[in-house]
């Protein structure tokens, strides 16, 4: 059998764009080593080779199929390389949902990567497919095992070849993405994290082992704030008026417990931290599984939460969140995790916004209406979206300097500026809640906290970043008669874990012993 020139180019395509994609990762942040394992190169080789080959028998453009594979490499090194100087995390497998959530919710998204070079990318990707396809043509006989089929064949048989073989090996990882990244390449952390997530989670939650007999009493509404992007930002400027976070100062210093809260999440992925709070897991115990843990619990793996846990001692649980309930699939989650009922963006209207999203006050509001109907105990799980970036988007006005700042911030700090306006509001959020539950006719407590830090990449440039930990406060259980009992200042700051938060409210409230 004589070999045709359309078997030669086949194989010409695919070692060419498989050479390519070592060049392209050269761009990544954080930078691949070279030096890594045979498996982890077996991998990269075979995913590249596997990629190539059928698209290069659909399109009959060997040439033109390792260009659009190549495209696509680059588009995830961008992505890639965005995420990480936002988030300080390069992508992983489970960011995958990232592309269809793009198109879903683009301003959640796409601002992050930047309109240039998104519409770059999309002219770029047009301009390939249109030189690709006119620019190469389709062999005759491209169906010949001694042509183009017959490359394509050994073109994927060796792609197979060597994905078996890199999955043999069992690279290990460490689930620490900037680490398994620079060990192992962008290609091969995505297969090793993607055969990890194959794995259902089975982990055995602190709330399986809680007393289950109902406590003696009357029992307390139990509110829980997520506040978004929620930390005290005056340490990092002392410019920053010290009346913008009042309300919240009164609430700490009411507190029984108050201080530090180490997330398992920066600028973003609020799921993880909402995840560790209602379940009490950290990231070892999830594996994988951290990074979307609300994937694991969809697809069916059960894990007992705080709100199942109040549920069986008799609260109707309830969870507001003013955004799809579709979006990281809490409507299928909630109900899973002991949640009765989800209030999300179809509870609210377009005058209740306070700059893109639902503002906290509308929130707040609704909060005051659920306690006051209520008619038993109820927990109240809240997560707000107002101060939920992009921030660049949003424009800084004159009088915002004037309300918000004792002395200018440097040019360049819109986004600061921004983000004091709405953390302004969630602070007047804290001090309507207090009289909610102050009036609501039952006793009650608070458990406020942040979901994370927001991303302003210019204001910690200017100022120094954060080390990622946000604020929390407990308030014990209050009366209208005798609200904030705790005398001021008694309580000393402690560092926790987002994960441990809900059980030590849970003891600052009495519904289980203290240890």
């Amino acid at each position: 059998m004589v070999v045709e020139a359309a078997f030669v180019s086949v194989l010409a395509a695919a070692f060419a764009g498989l050479a390519l994609s070592a060049v392209i990762e050269r761009l990544m942040t954080p930078r691949p080593l070279l030096a890594r394992p045979w498996a982890a190169w077996a991998l990269h080789a075979g995913l590249w080779l596997s990629a190539h080959a059928p698209l290069a028998l659909a399109l009959g453009r060997p040439w033109f199929a390792a260009a659009a594979v190549s495209a696509f490499l680059l588009l995830l090194v961008l992505v890639n390389n965005a995420k990480f100087k936002s988030l300080r995390e390069p992508f992983v497998f489970q960011d995958y949902e990232y592309f269809t959530d793009a198109i879903r919710h683009p301003r959640l998204y796409i601002p992050f990567l930047g309109w240039g070079k998104f519409l770059g990318a999309v002219a770029g990707f047009v301009l390939a497919v249109a030189v690709g396809w006119w620019g190469e043509a389709a062999p005759a006989q491209r169906f010949a095992g001694s042509g183009q089929l017959g490359g394509v064949a050994l073109v994927l048989a060796t792609g197979g070849l060597l994905l078996l073989a890199g999955t043999r090996h069992a690279l290990p990882v460490s689930f620490q993405p900037a680490q398994d990244v620079r060990a192992l390449g962008l290609l091969a952390s995505l297969w090793r994290y993607a055969e990890a997530e194959q794995v259902p989670l089975t982990v055995a939650s602190p709330f399986d082992a809680l007393p289950q007999g109902r406590p003696a009493g009357d029992l307390p509404h139990l509110l829980a704030v997520q506040s978004e992007s929620f930390f005290d930002p005056r340490s990092l400027y002392p410019g920053i008026r010290q009346d913008v976070l009042a309300g919240f100062d009164r609430l700490r210093a009411d507190a029984v417990a108050h201080g530090k809260l180490r997330v398992p999440a920066w600028g973003a992925n609020t799921v993880r931290t909402e995840f560790a709070f209602l379940t009490g897991l950290g990231e070892d115990a999830l594996g994988v599984h951290r990074f979307n843990p609300h994937r694991a619990v969809a697809a069916g793996c059960a894990v007992p939460s705080l709100a199942s846990y109040l549920k069986r001692l008799g609260y109707l649980t309830v969870c507001i969140h003013p955004y799809p309930a579709s979006f990281y699939r809490r409507d299928r989650v909630y109900p899973r995790l002991g949640f009765d009922t989800f209030v999300d963006i179809r509870a609210f209207d377009e005058t209740m916004r306070a700059g893109p999203y639902i503002g906290d006050a509308a929130v707040a509001d609704k909060v005051d209406a659920l306690l006051r109907q209520a008619t038993g105990p109820v927990f109240v799980f809240v997560i707000t979206m107002e101060n939920h970036g992009p921030l660049h988007l949003e424009r800084a006005v004159p009088s915002d300097i004037d309300t918000l700042y004792a002395v200018p911030p440097p040019a360049g700090c819109d986004d600061l500026t921004i983000y004091l306006r709405h953390l302004r509001n969630a602070d007047r959020m804290v001090a309507r809640l207090r009289q909610t539950l102050a009036g609501c006719g039952r006793p009650a407590s608070l458990c406020w906290y942040g979901d994370h830090v927001p991303i302003m990449p210019a204001v910690y440039e200017a100022f120094g970043a954060p080390d990622g930990a946000v604020e929390y406060v407990l308030t014990g259980v209050e009366t209208g008669d005798d609200p904030g009992r705790q005398p001021a200042g008694s309580a000393e700051a402690q560092q926790l874990h987002a994960h441990d938060l809900a059980l030590r409210w849970l003891r600052v409230v009495g519904l289980v012993p203290s240890c």
